[in-house]
């Protein structure tokens, strides 16, 4: 008699991880994750009762590994503001569509507490009040996550590779619209320093409207 094959959140959660560099969020099913795990798919439903269940514990599983690579913060409000972020990114890069399986979802435990607080306290201890400080941290990451979307789906795919979004095409379809055209080589191309140059805007409005509120 066959022995059932054993899993467990923790399991199912790596696996999905995994398999998502290879089929993208879109193809990341619950069926598809089982036939990586070879055992039938209603197994998974002990564990999660929908995808969207699913996605909550990947993207706590992803929180925890940025959580490990986390060091001692900067003193200054904006470095840490900038490390943080530039962290974030980087984790969100790691596989396909992380920015979207990231984005939206609810953690499920406290992984995110430890750390919110060490930043909510490096902001409050230079001049942001717990409101102000809270509006910072979630604008930053706001415009991170969301500039990582853009990025993930414009290409070239961190993951595969390959040439990304067609500039010539969308030249020649927008040719009446020249300062359009030229808008397309700031957003779609040179992605890091195009995060570099929209963090920096971010965190020096930060300083202007949210410091001291």
């Amino acid at each position: 008699m066959a022995v059932a094959k054993k899993i467990d959140r923790a399991l199912v959660a790596d696996t999905a991880l995994r398999l998502l560099n290879e089929v993208g969020l879109e193809g990341l099913t619950l069926r598809a994750i089982a036939k990586e795990l070879d055992v039938k798919a209603p197994a998974l439903y002990w564990h999660f009762k929908d995808k969207k269940a699913l996605l909550d514990e990947m993207a706590t599983v992803m929180l925890r590994r940025m959580n490990a690579d986390l060091g001692e913060l900067p003193a200054r409000w904006q470095d840490a503001i900038a490390t943080a972020m530039r962290g974030l990114r980087a984790h969100l890069l790691r596989y396909r569509d992380g920015a979207k399986v990231y984005s939206g979802t609810h953690f499920t435990d406290m992984s995110y507490a430890d750390p919110m607080e060490r930043h909510l306290r490096t902001l409050t201890g230079d001049g942001f009040t717990p409101a102000g400080a809270a509006r910072a941290w979630f604008t930053a990451s706001s415009y991170t996550i969301g500039y990582v979307i853009e990025e993930q789906a414009m290409g070239p795919d961190p993951v595969k590779g390959g040439e990304g979004y067609d500039l010539a095409a969308r030249a020649e379809r927008l040719a009446a619209y020249p300062l359009a055209v030229a808008a397309g080589e700031e957003m779609f191309r040179d992605h890091d320093r195009g995060f570099e140059e929209g963090l920096a805007a971010v965190i020096a409005g930060i300083g202007v409207t949210l410091r001291g509120s």
